[in-house]
């Protein structure tokens, strides 16, 4: 009987592990308005970032963020901005605005998701989860959050680690999903 109960309680366990949230099993909405599964980027390497347009950060980081974005996206690679208001009220446009001004200003081609609450009781869930497995909370506009191709947290950094720095960091982690690819081809 105890045996039993044993194997009963393993199996529950592996079972609930299997149901383990990632990143990519969250849903968020876009700029537009639309609902998006985040299960559409798995397989590829993001770097998810509370954004705002009129913070001292703001062109260094949207400019180096587009330059990655063009360098290797969007099949292996996304940017994925989260504009926030939270801090110093940086970002008080509405989504339009907001979308209309990065892709005028900076030339911005990835994924821009509508304005969202990163950090306090009322985060979006998505942000809750990357805090909770990461254990770093955004302090500021432009916290970087580095995710695997399996929606793991790999990575975090503060506004002030220049995109630049992180850049080889992501440029292994694209070239390991190519190269994975080619060995299956």
């Amino acid at each position: 009987m105890r045996f039993a109960l044993i194997m009963v309680m393993l199996l529950l366990a592996n079972f609930a592990e299997g149901k383990q949230k990632d990143f990519y099993t969250f849903k968020v909405v876009n700029s537009r308005g639309k609902l998006v599964s985040l299960e559409k980027y798995r397989g590829s390497v993001s770097l998810v970032v509370n954004v705002a347009s009129e913070c001292g950060y703001t062109e260094d980081h949207y400019t180096d963020l587009q330059q990655l974005q063009r360098d290797f996206g969007p099949y292996h690679f996304n940017v994925l901005a989260f504009p926030c208001n939270q801090f110093g009220q940086q970002e008080q446009g509405s989504d339009k605005e907001i979308d209309s001004f990065v892709r005028r200003v900076y030339g911005v081609s990835f994924p821009l998701f509508s304005k969202i609450a990163v950090v306090g009781s009322g985060a979006n869930n998505a942000y809750k989860y990357l805090v909770e497995s990461s254990g770093k909370e955004p302090n500021w506009n432009f916290w970087k959050y580095l995710i695997d191709v399996n929606g793991k947290v790999v990575n975090t950094w503060g506004p002030t680690t220049s995109v630049k720095e992180i850049r080889p960091l992501i440029s292994d982690m694209v070239r390991q999903i190519i190269l994975k690819k080619k060995v299956e081809l």
